[in-house]
């Protein structure tokens, strides 16, 4: 009986794993199928799509020159799809190259543009640009390039002394001498050309005590170049920090308001020639803040603060200088010589009408202290206009 039954299982597994088989297999041939169709569908979705082609992709302008102004290529493509093509969008590489293109769809074997413009002003060697199309296309991103190489144009009289004074053209009309010690003196010059068609003789009036000027050659022949020599000496220099002063420029023996150097400076006392123990002796300046932030106000509200300043060091502290930014004022204290251990106040008052948004404003403190020389004081915060509530932030600043 068990023989028997044995049999019989067998003789079922048997029918059921050919059975299996055939289904697997049916299935198998099932899916083969349906992956031809899906593959049948793309391949045509594909075919039916628009395509971009484009006659070139690279153009080489050669050498262009810069004084004759920007240089346009126009690539012309066709719609090799079988659906319309819309172009989405051109970008440049850089603001120097300015794109156009066809705006209306490209029909199927229909042409259509995109212009390249490269500006060569102020950019003189070479160029490579790239300019990206992006469209509708299987090939949905283009990248055409543009590129050559400009020669510079001849510099003039105008380019190389842009500033004129009469018959006189200079290469600057600010002279910065950016820094000076007090125990320097320093020359520098101003290139200069004659470009009337006269002799013309340089003098110079207004000159404060620290600066010397004077004119080489005194007086130019029609074309001929040369230089304002100014000599700045810190020695006679009264003020510390930036310091600017003006020189009247007179062309023979004539003034005018408007002819003027401007001569910069900034005045730094010189302590390199301190010895160690010298510096172990030197006054200390330190500030109890450096900032003060007042917060929201309304426009029109007046913000005082003092900063305390306090001398930690074995020497007399000197104030040289305090001065404020635009829009804030500072009082320098009416004693400027604080001995070791004693303090004094920097008194500010920063006035907010006429000044919404945030603020950001400065106060120089100039001592002797050589680790401490300059030292910058702030006065921030948000002003408010008089209409804006107190719980919205401004959004704009000034400085």
């Amino acid at each position: 009986m068990v023989l028997i039954i044995s049999s019989i299982t067998f003789g079922q597994i048997f029918v059921f794993n050919d059975r299996l088989i055939n289904f697997l297999a049916m299935k198998k041939i099932n899916v083969l199928i349906l992956m031809f169709l899906l593959g049948s569908f793309v391949l045509i979705a594909q075919t039916q799509s628009a395509k971009i082609t484009f006659t070139e992709e690279t153009y080489d302008f050669g050498k262009i020159a810069e004084e004759k102004g920007p240089v346009t290529k126009e690539f012309t493509f066709t719609n090799t799809g079988a659906q319309p093509l819309i172009i989405q969008n051109v970008k440049a590489s850089c603001g120097c190259t300015t794109p156009d293109w066809t705006k209306d769809p490209v029909l199927p074997g229909k042409k259509g543009f995109v212009k390249a413009t490269y500006n060569p002003q102020g950019r003189p060697g070479p160029f490579n640009k790239s300019i990206t199309v992006t469209s509708n296309a299987e090939n949905s991103n283009v990248v055409l390039i543009i590129k050559g190489e400009v020669t510079p144009k001849p510099r003039t009289i105008e380019d190389d002394y842009p500033m004129q004074i009469g018959g006189i053209r200079l290469k600057t009309n600010h002279l910065a001498f950016i820094k000076v010690f007090n125990n320097q003196v320093k020359t520098d010059s101003v290139q200069i050309v004659n470009t009337s068609a006269e002799n013309i003789k340089l003098t110079f009036n207004n000159i404060p005590e620290h600066l010397s000027v004077k004119a080489v050659p005194a007086e130019l022949k029609p074309n001929q170049k040369g230089n304002i020599v100014v000599t700045y000496d810190g020695n006679k220099q009264k003020e510390w920090g930036f310091v600017m002063d003006r020189v009247d420029i007179m062309l023979n023996g004539k003034s005018d308001p408007n002819n003027r150097l401007s001569i910069s400076a900034t005045i730094e006392e010189d302590f390199s020639k301190l010895t160690p123990e010298q510096r172990a002796n030197a006054p200390k300046a330190n500030f109890n803040t450096k900032e003060f932030n007042f917060g929201t106000c309304t426009e029109g509200d007046v913000k005082d603060y003092e900063f305390v300043l306090t001398n930690d060091g074995k020497s007399d502290l000197i104030i040289r200088k305090v001065k404020a930014s635009c829009g804030c004022t500072a009082v320098t204290p009416a004693e400027t010589v604080i001995k070791p251990g004693k303090s004094t106040t920097i008194k500010t008052s920063f006035n907010s009408s006429g000044k919404p948004g945030k603020q950001n404003k400065t106060v120089t403190v100039i001592t002797n202290d050589p680790d401490n020389a300059n030292i910058t004081l702030r006065v921030t915060g948000d002003v408010l206009k008089k209409d804006q509530p107190q719980n919205q932030q401004p959004n704009n600043g000034n400085k």
